[in-house]
């Protein structure tokens, strides 16, 4: 053990692009096994956005194994995110093969940590303050909050390099689960941050398909946390109930990354809100750890709800781009499995019909029950396998428009239809008379 290079101690202060660079590498340095530190792109002034992979197999996606990953300091002066997700760090690869349970969670999860999206704005908060600074934005001035693909609105943002990147990783990992970390406030919000009559928003509150399960993940992370569950908030005028809200019910917003994480991304993405003041004094920090530190590890353990498996043909060759959902729960753009042939479907325990399908076949249905088993470190395995489909046909991507989708979807349900069935009444009508 002596023989093994050791990271210097992590303190309690904030650490600049430099200092987080070289952290990451002394980490990476220290515990080649386990972690593999990797950068999605760069900001606009030219900063690498650092990412370290820790588990068994931290160098590429593993069959079976879940993709977890926690972004913070999206907003450059919103700090707390930042510092603790290097405490995480220093705490997953110093707890390894001596807690068990941490050693479990890292056998059989690949979990990816960006302590930074947003570095430039980051440097460029010279004067920390509570409330709000200059450094919110990109170096472009743009907030990177507001500039995905929304799901209701043609979104005008120009895409910044540090947005790009992220959508570029969102696309190419098997991301899961996720959440966001930021400040000015203290709650756990969940999707949809925007909404339209379709999903709820004239009631003020905008609901997904998977509302159940985001209640539940919000409420995981705040029960765990310090304080949060209380609900208090940060003054007397805004509560929380639980200490969590739907995003939609707290303030509309357009261009989030936790809509864009489950809308295109497949993955469940809250955002989690961890201090009253953006920026607190240094010598706060560690309090901070301690209120989150529970709470940090609780969450990533719900990347194994649910259920999980692999879709095949007849000759056992992976089927990618295969639709499995549960049913019930449509996804307006459609579920797919990835190049492996995997699906994961974040449930809560119950029972449920999963639907697989590999379009220009039958579908297939399969009814499951579901325990926790997010103690186990596994979800529940259910795999398909169509005996009609040879490895010679491979499945055509499932549609997935660009345009907002939830415009469409109510032009769906709430016009065309009945013009549709009317047209086809008039065509019958003509039919008959001729």
């Amino acid at each position: 053990l002596c023989l093994v290079p050791a990271a210097a101690a992590l303190d309690f202060k904030y650490h600049h692009s430099e200092e987080v660079e070289g952290f990451l590498r002394e980490v990476r340095a220290a515990h080649p096994a386990l972690t593999h530190l990797y950068s999605i792109g760069r900001s606009v002034e030219g900063r690498d956005l650092w990412v370290l992979a820790l588990g068994r197999f931290p160098t590429h996606h593993k069959i079976g194994i879940p993709e977890f990953k926690y972004v913070a300091n999206m907003h450059g002066d919103e700090t707390v995110g930042r510092e603790i997700l290097l405490h995480l760090i220093d705490f997953l690869v110093t707890s390894y093969g001596r807690d068990p349970v941490i050693t479990r969670l890292l056998n059989n999860t690949r979990v990816h940590i960006m302590p930074t999206m947003n570095p430039d704005g980051f440097e460029a908060t010279k004067v920390p303050d509570c409330y709000y600074t200059r450094g919110r934005y990109n170096k472009n001035g743009e907030d990177l909050n507001r500039n995905f693909p929304d799901a209701f609105e043609n979104n005008s943002a120009s895409i910044q390099p540090e947005t790009r990147a992220v959508m570029d990783w969102i696309k190419n990992e098997t991301f899961v689960l996720s959440a966001n970390l930021h400040g000015g406030a203290l709650v756990a919000s969940y999707t949809f941050d925007n909404g339209n009559p379709v999903t709820g928003s004239l009631n003020g509150y905008s609901k997904s398909p998977d509302d159940d399960v985001f209640i539940h993940l919000a409420k995981t992370y705040s029960s765990n946390h310090a304080s949060m569950y209380k609900g208090t908030g940060c003054d007397n005028r805004q509560t929380f109930p639980g200490g969590i809200t739907n995003g939609y019910s707290w303030y509309q917003l357009e261009g989030g990354m936790q809509d864009y994480n489950y809308v295109w991304g497949q993955c469940f993405e809250i955002t989690l809100e961890l201090s009253c003041c953006k920026y607190p004094p240094a010598n706060q920090l560690e309090e901070f750890w301690k209120d989150n530190k529970v709470a940090l590890i609780e969450y990533i353990k719900q990347v194994h709800l649910g259920v999980k498996g692999q879709v095949t043909d007849k000759n056992g060759n992976p089927i990618p781009n295969a639709i499995v959902e549960a049913k019930g729960r449509p996804h307006v753009c459609p579920y797919r499995t990835n190049e492996q042939g995997e699906y994961f479907l974040l449930l809560l325990p119950g029972t449920y019909v999963i639907n697989a399908t590999v379009p220009g076949f039958k579908s297939m249905l399969k009814t499951v029950e579901i325990p926790d088993n997010t103690g186990n470190f596994s979800a529940l395995k259910q795999d398909f396998s169509f005996p009609e489909v040879s490895d010679k046909i491979r499945s055509r991507v499932a549609s997935c428009p660009k345009i907002p989708l939830y415009q469409e979807l109510t032009r769906a349900s709430a016009a065309v239809k009945p013009t549709v069935h009317i047209l086809v009444l008039m065509t019958v009508m003509l039919v008959i008379f001729k």
